[in-house]
């Protein structure tokens, strides 16, 4: 009995010893460096420069359509921006893209019940013929009924894809609801169909409906797509119930496009004491609908701003920050992927990566990309953010949509995630402009990047 009880005392012990040493092996900031957390957060909830950087890009230039003249506009700003602010090498790095714009759209219920919709082209979008088309309407509840159906029946109708998206905090529904943006173009085309609708990827309950890109297979012949706005969806989904026999919409899309334009990346630095990299950034393009505050001005503002505040500290920060403001990323991560090829020699001083790409919300929860080996060190960024109340999150985080293709090469990767609970009432519509945007939310974001951004500057040791 008493061998037994000195057994388990010893293992009880043992298991102690080791949890102590295991959180002995976490790394901290030293006393110094805490001190200089909370003061940057502290100066984060009372500095309005993200604010002001945001104002003026939506007021300045306004809508930033990748590789349109608005979006060259942006970079200039850009430049004159971060070189105001005291950013170094300060430079635009350019790259070509095929360009795509809206001329004109239009849709209405022809029969039995006339009377206008509400719709928007989507990105990439063919025309219709000329003085546009009129077709019956066949209405599928998801994309997964509509890849489902036969391959014939179809043939010179438009394809009307009604699903509705959820709601979430961290805009996990999104990822589902967004595939009919081309899925339903798709598989209408497959089936001989003359055009496509969704219901917008939005969850907004106005008549805003939302754009956003999407491309064609390689073996389909593309035809054209638009979405209602999610009232009107409501209105043609009623129309299809009650009408005796079938309803008929005609739809008259517009658009031009160019081979080749340029567009770029902005990029700017505050230099360290090595030439490791911590990037940071937001995209500075925007669909044309708005003028792009919340998706994506609030990123380029907040990280801009973050990175001054640590710019402003007596010395200079261990490792270098990299702020860039991507070009086209609405239209298919174009900047995203030319900044990953035109630095791939030096991916592998990228200590870590992250983009604001999801609204101006409060941040409430940090994310990780990290080697297990690494992942002790979230502990230290969980303990800074707490005070923010910014919660600990999984370790799948993929740093943000221009982020992706670094993370595919490797570089590890953060995420500070916003509450999005209203973020897709105003994604891609004419209704994100500045007045959507909480100042003081902002400064929050603010305070939280500024503190996770040094951290990941003056920590020891890499994440790979």
């Amino acid at each position: 009995m008493g061998t037994k009880l000195f057994s388990v005392c010893g293992a009880i012990l043992l298991a102690a010893t080791a949890v102590h040493a295991q959180e002995d092996e976490v790394p901290a900031l030293t006393p110094k460096q805490a001190q200089t957390v909370d003061r940057l957060i502290e100066k984060g909830l009372n500095d309005d420069r993200a604010y002001d950087i945001l104002e003026s890009l939506t007021t300045k230039i306004g809508p930033r359509l990748g590789g349109s003249e608005d979006e060259a506009r942006a970079r200039d700003w850009g430049v004159e921006t971060l070189e105001s602010l005291g950013f170094k090498n300060v430079r635009i790095e350019t790259f070509e893209m095929a360009f795509w714009e809206r001329v004109r759209e239009s849709a209405r219920i022809a029969a039995p019940f006339p009377q206008e919709l509400k719709i928007t082209a989507l990105g990439n979008s063919v025309a219709t013929p000329e003085g546009g088309l009129t077709a019956e309407i066949a209405r599928f509840a998801t994309l997964l009924d509509l890849q489902d159906a036969p391959m014939q029946g179809l043939e010179g109708k438009i394809v009307f894809v009604d699903e509705v998206m959820t709601r979430t905090q961290d805009g996990s529904g999104y990822g589902w609801a967004v595939a009919k943006r081309s899925g339903a173009a798709n598989e209408a085309a497959k089936r001989g169909a003359a055009a496509a609708l969704i219901r917008s990827a939005g969850t907004s309950r106005v008549r805003t409906p939302h754009t956003g890109n999407m491309n064609y297979a390689d073996n389909v012949t593309p035809v054209p797509i638009a979405a209602l706005s999610n009232p009107d969806a409501d209105l043609l989904g009623s129309a299809v119930e009650l009408a005796d026999g079938s309803v008929s919409v005609t739809l008259d899309i517009s658009v031009r496009t160019k081979a080749s334009v340029q567009s770029g990346n902005v990029i700017g630095e505050i230099p360290g004491k090595t030439d490791e990299i911590i990037l940071i950034g937001g995209h500075l393009d925007s669909w044309d609908l708005g003028t792009g505050a919340v998706d994506d001005g609030a990123g380029v503002a907040i990280t801009a701003a973050a990175a001054k505040l640590i710019d402003d500290l007596p010395g200079r920060p261990t490792r270098t920050i990299r702020v860039i403001m991507w070009g086209a990323e609405e239209v298919g991560l174009i900047g995203a992927r030319a900044y990953a090829a035109a630095h791939a020699d030096e991916l592998d001083r990228h200590v870590l990566a992250s983009e604001s790409d999801f609204g101006a919300g409060k941040v409430w929860q940090f994310r990780t990309r990290f080697s297990e080996g690494a992942l002790p060190k979230a502990k230290v960024y969980q303990k800074a953010l707490r005070r923010l109340g910014v919660g600990p999150g999984n370790n799948q985080a993929n740093g943000g949509p221009d982020v992706i293709p670094l993370v595919q090469a490797g570089v590890p990767a953060f995420r500070l995630y916003q509450d999005g609970t209203d973020y897709f009432d105003l994604h891609h519509t004419m209704d994100d402009t500045l007045d959507k945007v909480n100042p003081e939310a902002l400064r929050q974001n603010v305070a939280a990047w500024a503190a996770t951004v040094y951290i990941a500057s003056e920590l020891e040791g890499d994440y790979r």
